[in-house]
């Protein structure tokens, strides 16, 4: 197994997520149809990897905008993008630094790419340039795990995908995690298997630990943004949940305020 930047692959990274797309998708739209009270055309994601949700939204007619740090990923989009015939404004930037010239109408980053900014200063940063990326009343759809004090610090997951040929089997592990700090390392091990081809990668990736009061008090000190509602990962728009220490995914609707 080679030690390599998981991210490098995104073809395989995206097929590992692929079957949470159209779900997440269409949570995208009926929040953005729920939320807003203008019509709903011009979307941005930050952090958007390989972009299997610029792709999607991309064909569903919006005008996406994606960004991200890996070029390997932006890469492998734009050739998505290509082969499609789909239009979208692809560029390789920052999560703390990047607004775009035009405002969106809403955006989105829904699994966990927001815990790579492992310092308040830099998810402060993020957060206050997604403010300024939207027009008044826009909203930021934004999901990822939060710990429950309860919560097993010890945690393995393993699922796979398939498309065509081509298998994925994705392990996530738990190496190192500290309250104190707010910081848990996590290990993506990727495993693909397509023909002769068997090939196995793993990256260490560093996080940060939210419980739901940390981020309500990293919330409070962007007052750009007022939180509508929450849910969880099962993206039921009808089904709003109580912001508590028992929620352990979360998908946050946060609304610019004029």
């Amino acid at each position: 197994m080679a030690t390599m930047n998981c991210y490098d692959y995104p073809q395989y990274w995206d097929l590992a997520f692929r079957s949470e797309t159209k779900l997440e998708a269409d949570f995208i739209e009926a929040a953005c149809k729920k939320y807003c009270d203008f019509s709903v055309k011009r979307l941005l994601e930050p952090g958007c990897g390989g972009g299997r949700l610029v792709v999607e939204m991309a064909a569903r007619g919006y005008a996406m905008t994606g960004f991200d740090l890996s070029a390997p990923s932006i890469r492998y989009l734009q050739q998505r993008l290509a082969r499609r015939k789909l239009d979208a404004q692809i560029i390789t930037a920052d999560m703390t630094a990047y607004v775009p010239r035009r405002k969106v109408d809403a955006a989105f980053c829904t699994f966990n790419t927001f815990r790579h900014l492992t310092t308040e200063e830099a998810a402060r940063r993020h957060l206050e340039c997604v403010a300024d990326s939207l027009r008044a009343g826009g909203i930021y759809i934004l999901g990822f795990h939060l710990l429950p004090p309860d919560a097993d610090e010890e945690c393995i997951e393993r699922w796979s995908a398939r498309h065509g040929k081509t298998k994925v089997t994705m392990t996530l592990r738990v190496l190192d995690f500290d309250r104190a700090t707010r910081l848990e390392t996590i290990r993506f091990s990727l495993r693909v298997r397509s023909g002769e081809l068997d090939l196995k990668l793993h990256s260490d990736y560093q996080y940060r630990i939210y419980t739901a009061a940390q981020f309500q008090r990293l919330l409070s000190s962007v007052p750009q943004f007022e939180l509508c509602d929450v849910y969880d990962f099962w993206y039921d728009i009808d089904e709003p949940l109580q912001l508590s220490n028992e929620l352990g995914d979360a998908v946050f609707i946060l609304r610019k305020q004029s």
